[in-house]
């Protein structure tokens, strides 16, 4: 098992990327502690991990708030004793994000309270904890459009993950000497519950499957395979990357429809 013995708290758990990973982790032989929003989600979670024989607790927190992340770290060496990873996967894309001119204020910044304040308070937070364990892996989920411009405008999220891109490099090198690693995993386009409720026509489907050398949208189990690359001793000298699981769409050259 590729995760025995280890501790990994996963925010966003309660469904997609989130939920993959947790069952994986736990199959490799991690505690998990799920976080999310969604009860019913997280509990959900938990309930498949603990059928597949694993371990994991919910915990209920809002990641943009510090008293909540504060609690969940809390959580993990409560029921745990430890921290080994922590995976800030929770985010959010909205609907109504646009361009400069049509995204509003109240968009833009309810996107960046989640996407970049909710990854630096589990920073914040978990760094101490994964000291006092004596090391371990910190995996930020970012985005291919941290280094791609989006095919659709959706500028908060892009600005978002732009900056998660750039939280994850600096705080690698700062803790590079204490055994904590930092990556940001850059998801491609997928067909999660998240991105499908943005690309909610066939028309914004099919100009984002056209920029996708491999022609079809990436799939949760696969972002949770490369995170479980990243949290294992795998990766133990990889620290600072921008890790991409895009189906190629970063190395091409198309010329927009």
């Amino acid at each position: 098992m590729r995760l025995r013995d280890k501790v990994a708290l996963i925010t966003g758990a309660g469904g997609g990327i989130g939920r993959e990973t947790a069952t994986l982790f736990a199959r490799e032989g991690a505690a998990i502690i799920a976080v999310d929003i969604d009860d019913a989600g997280g509990d959900a979670t938990v309930a498949e991990v603990v059928a597949g024989g694993g371990r994991a607790s919910y915990v209920h927190a809002d990641v943009s708030v510090a008293d909540d992340c504060q609690k969940m770290i809390a959580a993990a060496e409560g029921t745990y004793g430890k921290l080994d990873v922590l995976f800030n996967n929770a985010g959010i894309s909205h609907a109504e994000d646009d361009d400069a001119i049509n995204t509003s204020e109240a968009v833009w910044d309810l996107t960046m309270q989640v996407n970049v304040k909710g990854v630096f308070l589990g920073c914040k937070y978990g760094i101490p904890a994964l000291q006092r364990a004596g090391g371990g892996s910190i995996i930020n989920t970012a985005s291919f459009v941290a280094v791609l411009g989006a095919a659709t405008p959706q500028l908060a999220y892009t600005a978002s993950k732009g900056a998660v891109l750039s939280m994850t490099r600096e705080l690698a090198l700062i803790h590079a000497r204490e055994n904590i690693r930092v990556n940001a995993l850059c998801p491609g386009p997928l067909r999660t519950e998240l991105l499908m409720k943005y690309l909610d026509t066939d028309e914004k489907k099919n100009r984002r499957l056209v920029h996708i050398p491999m022609g079809r949208f990436g799939e949760a189990h696969e972002i949770a395979k490369a995170a479980l690359y990243l949290a294992s001793e795998e990766s133990s000298f990889v620290t600072g990357s921008t890790f991409l699981v895009d189906g190629g769409i970063t190395a091409a050259y198309v010329t927009p429809e």
